[in-house]
């Protein structure tokens, strides 16, 4: 089976940084995967997106994702009825998002039927635990929250491959607590 995620984010946020952890779990879990970012202009803050394709087969597609399962947005600024485009029935949305549900979904627009919506306080527990608005690990707590996309051994091991020591330690506890943190709203 076939899962592609699109992750929209700000330069800087690590929106690519996220897919490339969970392709690399992914691996170890024993799957085929795939990590990929678009951007336009390189500079911290433009809006962003990266990918991410996980199969149990070879996968042979090598464009954008088009149709997502998943959809994760890492900053809240970027919620809007753009992120739900294309989004396949009965997908996943994962919003770095703190405030209420009517305001929400006026930001949000109508989600297409059988989509799950799921919020995650990424950016006050980033600030929390890293001391910085970097909300890409936050926001793979809130993915796993939403489906066990891949082994929890393997999502910590691919954060400490990709970081060390200490930094490593407080992104997985970042996960962690975004992981609980985390809540369906529809």
């Amino acid at each position: 089976m076939l899962i592609e995620i699109t992750w929209y984010g700000r330069g800087g946020q690590g929106a690519w940084t996220s897919s490339n952890i969970l392709a690399m779990a992914a691996a170890l879990d024993g799957k085929f995967a795939q990590s990929f970012p678009a951007f336009g202009p390189e500079r911290s803050g433009a809006p962003m997106l990266a990918f991410t394709r996980i199969s149990d087969e070879p996968i042979e597609i090598h464009s954008m994702v088009y149709n997502p399962d998943v959809v994760v947005v890492l900053d809240d600024s970027l919620i809007s009825p753009k992120v739900l485009s294309g989004i396949k029935e009965g997908g996943l949305v994962i919003l770095n998002y703190t405030g209420g549900q009517e305001e929400l979904f006026k930001k949000l627009g109508e989600t297409p039927r059988g989509v799950k919506v799921y919020t995650t306080p990424a950016t006050r527990l980033a600030l929390e635990i890293l001391k910085a608005n970097i909300t890409n690990t936050a926001m793979l707590g809130g993915l796993m929250k939403a489906s066990e996309i891949v082994s929890w051994s393997s999502l910590e091991k691919a954060v400490r491959e990709r970081f060390r020591g200490a930094v490593a330690e407080k992104n997985i506890d970042l996960i962690k607590r975004a992981y609980d943190s985390t809540v369906k709203v529809r």
